[in-house]
């Protein structure tokens, strides 16, 4: 789970729990221009495959967590809870994608794409 908050100019993503370990990471710090759109959208998070893990933990079905490579993609993964889970479209960064699971997806949603 990941929580999102947003000071000045920047949104910070902070990854709780003990999914900082499966993570490899406990924090992500985006500028809020670098972000392109935020959405539910369940056919993002079918499959098995989520790319070649650089790092990450994958057990299929139950979480996927770190850095993945997929499609000339680098994206960051932490999803436990797929119903909770958002994609986050990001330019001019070291990830293409952040996808996470949040508390309350819609409300992030509308964080992340209301203008400032």
């Amino acid at each position: 789970m990941v929580d999102v908050s947003i000071q000045d100019n920047e949104v910070h993503f902070k990854v709780r729990g003990l999914h900082k370990l499966w993570a490899f990471k406990s924090q992500l710090q985006i500028p809020r221009g670098h972000i392109t759109g935020a959405r539910q959208d369940a056919e993002v998070l079918k499959g098995w495959w989520k790319g070649w893990r650089m790092p990450g933990t994958h057990i299929p079905g139950l979480l996927a967590a770190g850095t993945f490579l997929h499609e000339d993609k680098r994206i960051f993964w932490d999803v436990h809870n797929a119903d909770k889970a958002i994609i986050i479209d990001l330019e001019h960064d070291e990830y293409n994608q952040l996808i996470i699971e949040v508390e309350d997806p819609a409300a992030v949603v509308a964080l992340l794409t209301t203008p400032a």
